[in-house]
């Protein structure tokens, strides 16, 4: 039975693992390359590529001037519509990402129990990846053909947000497993290798479209940007990079064993209703036996999504209030994942010896401090933001991965995907927060650069929660 964290006196000697104390490095690096590919899904797809495209002049533009009569001129009929329409995509993105968050936060917990009572964790992580990158290479089909804008953008929409929804799954699967290829002593190294990894596949991923597909007149395989050609076989490249980078870990880390007995009886054997019942029943008891790792869920929800917040509309920002060009965008988002990469490493081993809670807390403060140099210089033009752009990135990385070894550390060995399933539906349910208070202050203000200190408010809550979380600073050594 699992000890309540309250009564532990030394944590990382009396908490079990799911898996021998000697784990191969081989497994480490299988597990950690999914995340090296996922930077596909994240930093090409929803970042900064495909989703800003779907937003942008180079998307809807042709089709907008077409609709003006050919007049583009600065104030003209084919500038004001250029603004509604862009408004308008922006607008039904954000519906299509709101109804992709519902729609995890609603599976998210039952097939990350599910998994866990069927043992079945690499096999649900191997279908979800397999989804996501179809989905991905599906998106070489949406152009900004003028004579079907309309339906290309829902097509996009639809795509990006049914991306999520798998690749949120397939996250929920392999989060679980990092109990398997960790020891009690190194899960918080291994979580920031495999959080590492993927800013660092981000870098090169980037580099390579960057150079190949994006930023030349003419790419390789002469590719162009007519038809957003470039933009569509970027995101092809990225599927097969996910899909490639996915396969050592299915091969290298096995399923876990099927528990001998299970209170609600054997998830293949119940239903959806019952699934969503038995959560219930896991909730409660949480609240009743294990009430810091419900904290820490409510905690991380709220400044995860402050977390989400900074590189969401950090692009934004960079653009509407430091000036730079879609090009300079690019170059900033390689040196972000390569501060950021090595950040986590480093921060990898840090966690192991501070603690988890010690990382999270030091993140955020830190996130606080170059989040509102942001703000106040913003007058100081690109080089602040190049600065304590950079100095956030720092920052963002760590917390994410302390925050994912942190909760392994809590969760009930055996029950770790229904674990990460719930903080899937946690954060998801706190997704509105960070955008939400972006777009208060800029609309109170009338001045986007005040939309920072919205995001900072999110991550002050985050970190006032989590400062009083019921763990201790060494919170963590399994």
């Amino acid at each position: 039975m699992r000890v309540p964290y309250a009564a532990r006196v030394t944590p990382e000697l009396t908490i079990e693992t799911t898996t021998s104390a000697r784990i191969g490095r081989r497994q480490v690096v299988a597990w950690s390359l999914w995340d090296w590919g996922s930077a596909a899904f994240n930093a090409v797809i929803t970042t900064f590529v495909f989703t800003r495209w779907l937003t942008s002049d180079a998307f809807v533009g042709a089709a907008t001037v077409a609709a003006a009569d050919g007049e583009g001129a600065a104030g003209g009929p084919a500038t004001a519509l250029l603004d509604g329409v862009l408004a308008d995509h922006s607008a039904w993105l954000g519906w299509g990402l709101t109804a992709a968050g519902l729609v995890i936060a609603l599976l998210a917990p039952v097939t990350g129990s599910r998994s866990d009572a069927t043992g079945r964790r690499r096999t649900w992580l191997g279908v979800h990846t397999a989804i996501t990158v179809v989905i991905c290479a599906a998106m070489f089909l949406v152009t900004p053909d003028p004579a079907a804008l309309d339906q290309n953008l829902l097509l996009g929409i639809f795509l990006l947000s049914a991306g999520n929804v798998f690749f949120e799954l397939a996250a929920v699967s392999y989060n679980a497993m990092l109990t398997q290829v960790s020891t009690p002593r190194t899960i918080g190294r291994i979580s920031g290798i495999g959080w590492g990894a993927g800013y660092i596949g981000g870098i090169v991923l980037l580099l390579i479209l960057f150079v190949g597909f994006i930023n030349p007149d003419v790419g390789w395989f002469g590719v162009t940007g007519e038809g957003g050609l470039n933009i569509r076989v970027a995101v092809l490249v990225a599927a097969v990079w996910f899909g490639v980078f996915a396969v050592p870990v299915l091969v290298a880390v096995p399923d876990i064993p099927v528990p001998t007995s299970d209170a609600a009886g054997p998830a293949s054997a119940r239903g959806l209703v019952a699934s969503y019942r038995k959560l219930g029943v896991d909730v409660a008891r949480l609240w009743r036996t294990e009430r810091s790792t419900l904290s820490f869920l409510v905690a991380s929800a709220v400044y995860r999504d402050g977390l989400a917040g900074v590189f969401t509309f950090g692009a934004v920002i960079a653009s509407g209030t430091f000036g730079f060009s879609a090009s300079e965008v690019i170059v900033f988002a390689i040196a972000a994942n390569v501060v950021a990469g090595v950040a986590t490493f480093a921060s990898g081993y840090l966690d192991d010896r501070l603690g988890a809670k010690s990382i999270i807390v030091g993140s955020l403060v830190g996130l606080l401090v170059a989040g509102v140099a942001v703000f106040a210089l913003h007058d100081g033009g690109a080089p602040v933001f190049w600065v304590f752009g950079l100095m956030l990135c720092v920052f963002v990385g760590p917390a994410q991965a302390a925050s994912r070894s942190l909760l392994a550390r809590l969760a009930t060995p055996g029950r770790e995907a229904e674990i990460f399933g719930l903080y899937a539906t946690t954060g998801r349910a706190a997704s509105f927060l960070a955008p939400f208070a972006f777009s208060t202050f800029v609309a109170l203000t009338g001045r986007q650069y005040w939309g920072v200190l919205g995001i900072m408010l999110v991550l002050a809550v985050g970190l006032a929660l989590v400062v009083r979380l019921p763990v201790g600073a060494r919170s963590g050594a399994r």
